[in-house]
């Protein structure tokens, strides 16, 4: 049953990691998409910048606190080592 619930515990902890990541990702994107489009005027009216796009938000810090606390539990209850939990922190706050 441990192998189980470690198993559990680790695949929440990559899907929490890897949606963090895939958000991050799709932000930077749209934000060189909206900094191209701007530089680019349209053809057939005058050269003007639009209004720049608003900064993109900043992390949210309560969600990888929260994970931070999930990951200090599970190592705590010894379903992940401490190598384990020192990867997921990194990889979290990277």
């Amino acid at each position: 049953m441990p192998g189980l619930i470690r198993g559990v515990a680790r695949t929440a902890v990559v899907a929490g990691t890897a949606t963090a990541v895939s958000n991050r990702v799709s932000r930077r994107q749209q934000g060189r998409w909206a900094a191209q489009q701007r530089y680019e005027a349209p053809s057939g009216g005058p050269a003007y910048a639009a209004e720049p796009p608003a900064p993109p938000a900043a992390p949210d810090m309560t969600s990888k606190i929260e994970q931070l606390k999930q990951l200090g539990e599970l190592k705590n209850q010894g379903v992940l080592t401490e190598a384990e939990f020192e990867e997921q922190k990194r990889a979290l706050l990277g």
